[in-house]
């Protein structure tokens, strides 16, 4: 393998010595913004403004926001997403009023859509607004309705909140217009959706087999998967790899970007060349031995026939009905989809695997950004201070509480958890009324406060043998699957494998009236290939016709941008 402990090692000290810088400039503690003393409206010279900022606000002050409500998100009785635990908690605890403008069920992309319209409209916009769509989030600060957020940062975000900020400083590229830092990046966890491959334990130990190290022992594997099943399966019962590429070659779960990796690329994204400039994945070399691999396990019977037709969740119905030997996807599939596959066959056990290299040991896998998703703040906004209250709260005290936290056992009690007469924390069934689900998209900002290395810092403490203490630690015990701890460690050993999305900027120009019609023919000639339908020449001339598209001007254009942020 070409990767070890040695980025894993280097990674966990700098976590640590942002840790300590942090720890130091915030020696004060506290939720005191970046600038106590600092005067938001440029008062004369020799005299200081008081400081808007408050940790709680009395007189109450209002906050206007829109939201678009996961169809899958509940409520107790009598509640919404404008009226909820959420909004009597920012009103009680911080002084903040949240109002709704407007609410919308998120299905088929209905909040995109009402955000345009309400654009378009001339419509009263919001004092925060959070969106994931890039496309949208670039049209919002074109607008000119939104202010310099990063300024604000600057001067009101606590020092836990710039920590973790500061843990990847690349996050602002998606967000900044003329060196501008227009939104604040919604921070995520990370290595998500960094992938690694699960295989089936009880299969690889009935048949001796050792895991694989490269894609000749992946091969081996699954033609022993395939055809001498332990379970008894016959061959055209069994898929022996589920992968599925409906959606994209390179999504969150069963897609087989790792496979091109092999070969030196990442499809579907921008990585970078040995120049240091940006090309796109697609249209490197390796694609055609990629393609031509995939064919060759499609025609043995390895992948699914109709692969082209599955989507993320596809993919998994044969692992969970146990007659899939390896899937790939992330650290936290032994809780699901994996944990079902025992329900339907006894003594099924799944194990995460290191993806496999190429035959000269190169390996890749795509990466997980440190983020998802933007804020976004009004330039007529009354107190923009007052959002920093909001979430320097949430950062300091939810992001990753602590013993006597307000958040120590769950985010609101009644809802995600409950206490008993003793004043210990019961959990999903055991909560009168039952739990409801992911309170923690209430906050103005989904999920509230992610600091990117705190679940993999907890992972990493329960793989070492700690006994759970702190409530994540304790949360990743009770919620999620057995080997989800040994999977982040898999993940970790080949960090240097992880090719991050490198163009993360606005859509350009060529991308807005070409990257529709570049992407499909980019995927009707890889599944004509993968099929059989065409010859690997086909690739060839794919590559030629994506370039006098509008590819090379795309090329350029994010090479452009690449070069403002480098």
């Amino acid at each position: 393998m070409i990767v070890k402990k040695r980025g894993f090692a280097h990674t966990l000290c700098m976590l640590l010595i942002v840790s300590m810088l942090a720890a130091c400039s915030n020696s004060g503690g506290g939720n005191e913004p970046a600038n106590p003393g600092a005067s938001t409206n440029g008062g004369t010279a020799g005299t200081t403004e008081e400081n808007p900022y408050k940790d709680k606000y009395d007189p109450p002050v209002a906050i206007s926001t829109v939201w678009g409500v996961d169809p899958a998100l509940t409520f107790r009785d009598g509640e919404s997403i404008e009226n909820s635990v959420a909004t009597r908690w920012a009103l009680e605890t911080l002084g903040i009023e949240v109002k709704s403008l407007w609410s919308v069920t998120d299905t088929n992309n209905a909040f995109v859509t009402k955000v345009r319209l309400a654009m378009s409209s001339g419509q009263q916009m919001p004092d925060i607004i959070t969106v994931n769509d890039q496309l949208l989030a670039q049209d919002l600060i074109d607008s000119g309705r939104f202010q310099d957020a990063g300024a604000l940062f600057d001067q009101y975000a606590n020092e836990k909140w710039k920590a973790a900020m500061s843990l990847d400083p690349n996050v602002w590229n998606a967000y900044t217009k003329d060196g501008v830092r227009m939104g604040i990046p919604v921070l995520d966890y990370a290595y998500n959706n960094d992938y690694l491959l699960w295989i089936r334990q009880d299969w690889m130990d009935a048949l001796g087999l050792d895991a694989p190290e490269t894609i000749a022992d992946l091969e081996e594997m699954m033609e022993a998967f395939r055809n001498n099943n332990p379970q008894g399966l016959s061959p055209e019962q069994v898929t022996p790899l589920s992968v599925g590429f409906k959606s994209s070659m390179n999504t969150w779960m069963g897609d087989p970007s790792w496979v091109f990796g092999a070969y030196g690329t990442i499809p579907s994204q921008w990585n970078e060349a040995e120049d240091g400039s940006l090309m796109y994945g697609s249209v490197h070399e390796g694609m055609k031995e990629g393609l031509l691999k995939l064919k060759e396990w499609r025609d043995k019977g390895y992948i699914p026939k109709e692969a082209a037709l599955w989507d993320e969740n596809k993919t998994s119905e044969p692992a969970v009905a146990g007659t899939a030997g390896i899937i790939p996807g992330p650290y936290w599939m032994s809780g699901w989809p994996l944990l079902d596959t025992e329900k339907n066959v006894e003594g099924a056990v799944w194990k995460p695997y290191p993806i496999p290299t190429g035959e000269d040991g190169t390996a890749m896998r795509h990466g997980t950004h440190f983020f998802k998703g933007v804020t976004l703040i009004n330039k007529d906004m009354a107190h923009p201070e007052a959002f920093f209250t909001y979430q320097n709260y949430l950062f300091d005290n939810l992001a990753d509480p602590q013993e006597g936290s307000p958040f120590e056992y769950g985010v609101f009690e009644g809802y995600d958890y409950a206490l008993d007469a003793n004043g210990n924390p019961l959990y999903l069934d055991d909560v009168p009324g039952g739990t409801i689900t992911a309170p923690l998209r209430y906050f103005l900002v989904r999920d509230g406060a992610r600091i990117p290395d705190v679940q993999f810092q907890a992972l990493m403490n329960l793989a070492d043998g700690k006994e759970p203490t702190t409530y994540r630690e304790k949360e990743l015990v009770s919620s999620y699957g057995p080997e989800t701890a040994l999977a982040a460690t898999v993940v970790m050993e080949q960090e240097e494998i992880s090719k991050k999305e490198m163009f993360v900027g606005p859509p350009t120009s060529t991308m807005k009236s070409r990257m529709d019609y570049l992407k499909k023919i980019e995927a009707q000639t890889f599944n004509e290939i993968i099929f059989g339908e065409k010859p690997a020449e086909a690739f060839d001339q794919f590559v030629a016709t994506w370039k006098s598209s509008g590819g090379d001007d795309i090329t350029s254009e994010v090479n452009e941008w690449y070069n403002t942020i480098k």
